[in-house]
């Protein structure tokens, strides 16, 4: 990627940032130095040098310190977490294999295999820790699929027990088969192994085994042997050249040499590998992910162990892939006489992060009140699994989500701490971090408020404020309090703006967080782009001249807020239904708090008048079961809510502090 600025380059921006702030705005100052003094501050922050602020990288902790900087020099007071300006916390960021790591599996006449890694098996990393024992079953592909009348749990207690399943579906090969995704056969979303592990956890099974399946092996040896024969030819071709080359072509002899040098070895390799057998390679530790652990041991063997075990049953899994393919009915069986026991370590490995905290102190009868503005300043580093370009490795520098939204916020700071007369009421900045992965700064600070949330009067937000284009303004949480929609409308004609006004309080940034604890927010947004979560998403495409504006805006919203003497009045927007829209499950209600790291599916909030709501879940409960099938994590939830449809009535177990309750929820059409 081309570097967005040098070292000299990046020193002189720092300069310019720190003059910026330091300066009080002056009444004269022309709109074009204040647009400057944005973009300066979006440069900075969209830099390769702060590599795309990802979540455990030095340039997240860079930007921190740049934020913490500019609210000290704005004025702001900055020792207001414990004597300073950061609210830490730790959150996972991946995994790394540990110790020790064991699986042992008995079986009749005292057969014994101790299997070792990474040759017999491996742990797969986004499973469970924890050490494991019961009675093997084999549970084919591990598919629930009542859709498609196959369901391989159906006939079989696993309570208890451990389970091997094979990777993919049946029918791989026929284009016509239950499963096919395509003229040529294939496979669907059910052969998804967090798919086949929920169903497994679902049902009681107390870890899993997968093993690779036969098809896909035997497609891959033919590959193998398709390759022998290309790199045949290619040898002819190589040694026809190599024979009819003019020995006295000292340049072409060596290279026809070189080429049939080449071919020969590439023969050889590709023999070689048909010479091995069908492929059985063993997933490497980190294949599907490592930040969402789910709850119990996962882990893979190979066809060759899978094969001893079921030999004892006169079978093999050739053979019960094959009856599987031929009348589509499970093969599930108890494995008589075997158990398996072991143990799993995974380390999860944790980053240190930060939210940043400024405070202006207000004055007056109101002066115990808070407004908070917020905005988050992390991106997604160089992609991966928060990025919309598959495979990048590039710096995603997230000039618009969001520098975008940190400097319109350390703008805000600015301004209002240049103010000859404090605010009537308080105003909180906070920098939140680890939004692009689940709202999680913004939901440390509402589980832990620096200031009481009953007296937190509004939320104010801003992300992806840096590309206004015909003056079109979208914000969001309208309706969740009545004064909101007659000042927006005032403020949005007096400012040239089109305002698109989104109800609803819930919505993908941090003022989620506050909505769900009953606090009135606003959130600021000029509109998504083809560059958001790209590499693309530049400050050479921001609209300055926009920011401005957006921050002009702001500001008047912000002090209105402040001043009022009766403060916001909270409404629970209730979704609107959107009907038969094309949702592939029922309508639950339920706000995923992605910074618990429980066992469950936890919950941030209901949306007011959803299913959920009606039921009385509520904030802070942790769900670990729908009707009887166990729930270990958010992808749980997400699979067995696809086995309902709207109108049906669940049990829904939930956890509430130390209490287990179970609640009838009555699902609705889909959103």
């Amino acid at each position: 990627m081309r570097r967005q600025c040098a070292l000299t380059c990046g020193l002189i921006w720092m300069a310019l940032l720190v003059i910026a702030v330091v300066v009080p705005l002056q009444a004269d100052e022309p709109a074009t130095a204040l647009e400057s003094r944005l973009l300066d501050g979006v440069k900075y922050l969209a830099s390769d040098d702060l590599e795309g602020r990802g979540v455990g990288t030095d340039g997240l902790d860079k930007a921190a310190e740049f934020i913490r900087e500019q609210f000290e020099q704005a004025g702001l007071d900055v020792h207001a977490v414990d004597g300073g300006a950061y609210q830490t916390f730790e959150m996972t960021i991946g995994s790394k294999l540990s110790s020790p790591n064991m699986l042992v599996l008995t079986g009749p006449e005292e057969t014994t295999l101790t299997l070792e890694i990474p040759d017999d098996f491996t742990p797969l990393s986004f499973g469970g820790s924890g050490k494991f024992s019961g009675e093997l079953a084999f549970v084919g592909y591990g598919i629930e699929a009542d859709d498609k009348g196959y369901n391989e749990f159906a006939d079989i207690d696993v309570q208890g027990k451990v389970v091997i399943i094979m990777r993919r579906n049946p029918q791989q090969g026929n284009p016509h088969g239950k499963f096919s995704d395509g003229p040529h056969g294939g496979v669907s979303r059910h052969a998804a192994l967090r798919t086949k592990a929920a169903n497994a956890y679902g049902a009681g099974a107390t870890a899993v085994l997968f093993v690779n399946d036969p098809y896909s092996g035997q497609v891959d040896l033919d590959s193998a042997k398709k390759r022998v024969a290309k790199a045949k030819e290619k040898l002819i071709k190589a040694a026809i050249a190599f024979e009819e080359v003019d020995l006295q072509q000292a340049e072409a002899l060596t290279t026809a040499r070189q080429n049939l040098s080449t071919a020969v070895k590439t023969l050889a390799e590709r023999k070689a590998d048909v010479e091995a057998g069908m492929p059985d390679d063993l997933m490497k530790y980190g294949y599907g992910g490592n930040t969402e652990q789910h709850a119990i041991p996962l882990m893979q063997i190979t066809r060759d162990v899978c094969d001893q075990i079921l030999k004892t049953s006169g079978t093999d899994l050739a053979t019960l892939e094959k009856e599987i393919d031929k009348d589509l009915k499970p093969r599930s069986q108890v494995l008589d006489g075997w158990r398996a026991s072991g143990e799993v370590s995974i380390k999860r490995v944790k980053a240190e992060v930060k939210n940043i905290i400024g405070v202006l102190e207000g004055e007056g009868p109101l002066a115990n009140e808070t407004v908070v503005i917020g905005a988050h300043y992390d991106h997604v580093g160089r992609g991966g699994e928060g990025s919309l370009s598959p495979g990048s490795n590039e710096i995603h520098n997230g000039a618009d989500d969001n520098a975008s939204g940190t400097v319109a916020l350390i703008e805000l700071a600015r301004r209002f701490a240049a103010r000859d007369e404090k605010p009537p009421r308080r105003l909180v900045f906070i920098a939140f971090t680890a939004e692009e992965l689940g709202l999680l700064g913004s939901a440390h600070y509402v589980k832990e408020p620096i200031f009481p949330l009953d007296n937190t009067v509004a939320m104010i937000n801003m992300d992806m404020v840096g590309r206004l284009k015909d003056d079109k303004l979208t914000i969001f949480g309208t309706g969740t309090a009545p004064r909101w929609n007659g000042l927006l409308d005032e403020l949005g004609k007096e400012y040239g703006f089109t305002v698109t006004k989104k109800p609803d309080g819930f919505g993908p940034s941090d003022q989620s967080s506050f909505y769900g604890k009953k606090i009135p927010v606003l959130h600021f947004f000029t509109g998504t782009h083809s560059d958001y979560h790209r590499p693309g998403d530049d400050w050479e495409k921001i609209n300055s001249v926009g920011m401005r504006r957006v921050v002009d805006m702001m500001e008047r919203t912000v002090m209105d807020t402040a001043k009022t003497v009766d403060r916001p009045k909270y409404v629970a927007v209730k979704s609107s239904t959107t009907g038969n829209r094309g949702g592939n499950r029922p309508y639950f209600g339920s706000i995923p708090d992605f910074g618990q790291e429980t066992p469950g599916y936890p919950l941030m909030g209901v949306s007011p008048d959803s299913p959920a709501d009606k039921a009385g879940l509520k904030s802070g409960d942790v769900i670990v079961a729908i009707d009887k099938k166990k729930i270990g994590n958010l992808s749980d939830f997400d699979l067995a809510l696809r086995k309902y449809k709207a109108g049906d009535t669940i049990a829904v177990t939930v956890l509430r502090g130390k209490d287990k309750k179970t609640l009838e929820v009555t699902l609705d059409k889909p959103r």
